[in-house]
């Protein structure tokens, strides 16, 4: 109904509130609704905090009206003991009769069981309204538990006939996309750049021009020839080496080290490889309105799905999802 769907959109807004504060941990909204109206809402502000279900429960006023109301929560609210006390044993010992879920948690330690001890307990429960908002809006946490490995995002920039480099000094962003950039780190857990982009460019991959956590960097030196004078070796930010390791050792590595979330920043050998091996998920590609007419040409892209376009002061940058192939993943 359509009611639903208004109070479903609510818990996703509030989710998104929690962005910076919640990861590794799902972003969650809740919102509590009796007699037509919302009375409480909540959601996950911090990992290790109350989980949207125990804020929006606990904003409400009058408690006389959980007896009475519907829980409608973005995720499947957790069964076990964590940080915090499980949420599903909270809403049922709250006395609210109704529960309106998202989506699944593909958590193996929910899975289902949060939804059980609801069932269990003699409470509605209703599943899957909104559902694909739901799983886009934690597709990093989908991804890392349903696949063992971290959301991989592809970015680079390139000139307007496809060069990605040149033999001559060239910037292919402005000060506005730089800064967009950083903002990119700033909500990536870890990022990756070949020996070539380490050793010619010397990036710091850091946030400086943004607010927010340094992703873990990290490079790739199977020849071992990459100086400790590089930024990337100024221990200013934690950083690993990968020596000989294959795309996906690295990346079993990651979900080892419970890494949700990489940006690939290196040169079209890195990017091309992971594309090759269909082990991306989002590709960010800046255009600039510059032509090289020769270079490196830039990555070619394979099942891609066009998801946005935006022009900053000229310089186009275009977002795509990869289309996984049946059975494949």
């Amino acid at each position: 109904m359509d009611y639903e769907l208004k109070y479903m959109r609510r818990c996703i807004q509030l989710a998104r509130c929690g962005e910076a504060g919640a990861p590794p941990n799902p972003m969650v909204g809740a919102v509590v609704v009796a007699g037509g109206r919302i009375i409480g809402e909540g959601y996950h502000r911090r990992c290790g905090g109350p989980h949207a279900e125990v804020n929006a429960i606990g904003s409400v006023r009058e408690k006389r009206l959980l007896a009475d109301s519907t829980i409608y929560v973005s995720l499947e609210p957790c069964a076990h003991f964590g940080k915090t006390p499980p949420c599903a044993d909270l809403i049922v010992s709250s006395g609210i009769p109704r529960v309106v879920i998202g989506c699944t948690d593909p958590f193996a330690r929910v899975n289902g069981l949060g939804i059980k001890k609801l069932l269990d307990a003699g409470c509605e429960v209703e599943v899957g309204v909104l559902e694909e908002e739901c799983r886009e809006l934690n597709r990093r946490f989908f991804t890392f538990h349903q696949m063992h490995r971290p959301w991989i995002t592809l970015k680079w920039a390139q000139s307007a006939d496809g060069y990605i480099s040149s033999d001559r000094p060239v910037t292919f962003s402005n000060a506005l996309t730089r800064t967009l950039v950083h903002r990119m780190r700033a909500r990536h857990q870890a990022i990756l750049v070949g020996t070539r982009t380490a050793l010619l460019d010397n990036p710091s991959l850091t946030t400086r021009d943004w607010q927010g956590p340094n992703p873990l960097r990290l490079t790739i030196d199977r020849h071992g020839i990459l100086p400790p004078s590089l930024h990337l070796m100024d221990g200013s930010v934690p950083t690993v080496v990968y020596g000989q390791e294959s795309i996906r050792e690295i990346l079993d590595d990651l979900y080892r080290r419970g890494i949700q979330s990489l940006l690939v920043e290196g040169g079209t050998r890195l990017l091309q490889s992971f594309i090759d091996e269909g082990l991306w998920d989002e590709a960010r590609i800046e255009t600039a309105p510059s032509c090289l007419r020769n270079g490196t040409k830039a990555p070619l892209l394979r099942n891609e799905e066009p998801v946005s376009r935006h022009d900053y002061g000229g310089q186009i940058i275009r977002l795509y999802r990869h289309v996984k192939p049946e059975n494949v993943e």
